[in-house]
């Protein structure tokens, strides 16, 4: 994350948490969940509010999760009731640990040049037939919005990201209009990554 987007969040991380909280975001659970192992541990990967998070947790999964902001990570450490990690993408370090990463509007301020090696690490964390969430802004483009940068992907740029990496296997990809109010023109891509069994052979 850039440090003008960093600075952003940390500026604005109550107004921004405030206006996620309540976002319908049902659909989205309905597609992810049932690929996660019963009782699962789920990593809430840029978790902002964390609004998904909360409910992953009450839904019975463990739950981990971390924000690139400290503000944002002390207001979802207080909403989640249990400590959030400050750190980026660029710092997960961890092995064979999580059964379902959820990286849901957190990995379009990831810089594309960096991009490969980040998916690596989501790939290396999770465990065999474990399951990654991701959703961009729709489009092709590298833009900065109110002083945040944004990296937008198609279809075609999201699968020649996954292929880069021999254990991902994409289980499915769709686009969906965001849920906040008056947000209804803007397109997201979603997809549903699995990581292959490598040691079912």
């Amino acid at each position: 994350m850039s440090n003008t987007t960093l600075t952003y969040y940390n500026q604005n991380a109550k107004a921004f948490s405030d206006s996620t909280l309540n976002v319908d975001m049902s659909a989205l659970y309905a597609e992810f969940l049932p690929h996660v192992a019963k009782k699962g541990h789920i990593l809430d990967a840029g978790c902002g509010s964390a609004r998904d998070a909360v409910f992953f947790k009450a839904q019975g999964f463990t739950v981990s999760a971390f924000d690139a902001s400290p503000e944002l990570a002390g207001l979802a450490s207080s909403y989640l009731q249990q400590p959030v990690a400050v750190k980026t993408f660029q710092e997960l370090n961890c092995v064979n640990q999580y059964d379902g990463i959820w990286c849901c509007a957190s990995l379009l301020h990831v810089s594309k040049a960096e991009l490969p090696q980040v998916f690596l690490n989501l790939q290396n964390a999770l465990k065999p037939n474990g399951v990654l969430y991701v959703s961009f802004k729709y489009g092709e483009s590298k833009r900065v919005h109110n002083g945040r940068k944004f990296t937008d992907l198609n279809e075609h740029l999201l699968n020649t990201l996954i292929n880069q990496h021999t254990q991902f296997s994409l289980i499915k990809h769709w686009q969906s209009v965001d849920q906040r109010p008056g947000r209804e023109s803007e397109v997201w891509l979603n997809a549903l990554i699995r990581i292959i069994n490598t040691n079912s052979n």
